[in-house]
């Protein structure tokens, strides 16, 4: 046991060692989520999730020593996000002749995230923090910390909550939408996109080219409506 011990000490010093536990976790989780036959509830993400946190909490590593290893993963975001602009490239066509019923209804979602959010936290009794970081939880992690930041939320807080949102959405939302009936890739993209942001435009993308160019595409667009639209809202309200 001590030498299973000082070897853990001396790989947990290493950012490689963290970036490889990230990269098994996902595949681990991946790999259930495949053999279940691709079960909702076994996302992925929150599989992952799970398993690093866990493993986190039993050695004892703090998140700031984990961050060292999984930045790397973290850097790459970024141009994942600007690869999603490759399906909607190849789909133009079909979002250019889509633009006012794409308008309208990322508008009626955008609304419809914030107030319920804020209108939920208020009959719970929350505070004005916990609401403002609240809000934004349909929106891409760095758009949403940035709002909540501004407006005198706590980031951190509205941080899980997006990832919690974003977990939950592609967890539920095809299974939701196709028992109402919306069959449609487009309009699940859309869906998608609007409320369950980055983590919901992945689940689109599984699903077919045209639900994830409309899903990233619905994401962007989100979140520049939120960021203009919920100061305003948060104004009137308060």
């Amino acid at each position: 046991m001590t030498e299973i011990r000082d070897i853990w000490v001396y790989l947990s010093t290493t950012p490689l060692l963290h970036l490889t536990l990230t990269l098994v976790a996902f595949q681990v989780a991946d790999l259930l989520w495949q053999k279940s036959g691709r079960n909702p509830l076994l996302n992925p993400v929150m599989i992952s999730v799970v398993l690093l946190v866990g493993l986190l909490l039993i050695t004892g590593t703090s998140y700031e020593t984990y961050f060292e290893g999984a930045q790397f993963v973290h850097f790459l975001l970024g141009p994942a996000t600007v690869a999603l602009a490759i399906p909607l490239y190849r789909q133009f066509d079909r979002v250019r002749r889509s633009a006012l019923a794409l308008l309208v209804s990322l508008l009626a979602g955008s609304l419809t995230a914030m107030v319920s959010a804020i209108g939920l936290g208020l009959l719970l009794g929350a505070s004005q923090d916990t609401l403002v970081s609240l809000a934004p939880k349909s929106v891409t992690a760095p758009v949403a910390m940035g709002i909540s930041e501004q407006l005198g939320g706590l980031p951190s807080l509205t941080a899980v909550l997006v990832i919690l949102t974003g977990i939950s959405g592609a967890m539920l939302g095809p299974v939701v939408l196709s028992r109402l009936g919306i069959r449609d890739p487009a309009a699940q993209g859309v869906a998608m996109g609007t409320a369950s942001h980055g983590i919901g435009t992945a689940r689109a993308l599984q699903s077919s080219e045209l639900a994830g160019a409309f899903s990233g595409l619905a994401m962007g667009l989100n979140a520049l409506a939120t960021a203009i639209l919920l100061p305003l809202i948060w104004q009137l309200v308060f």
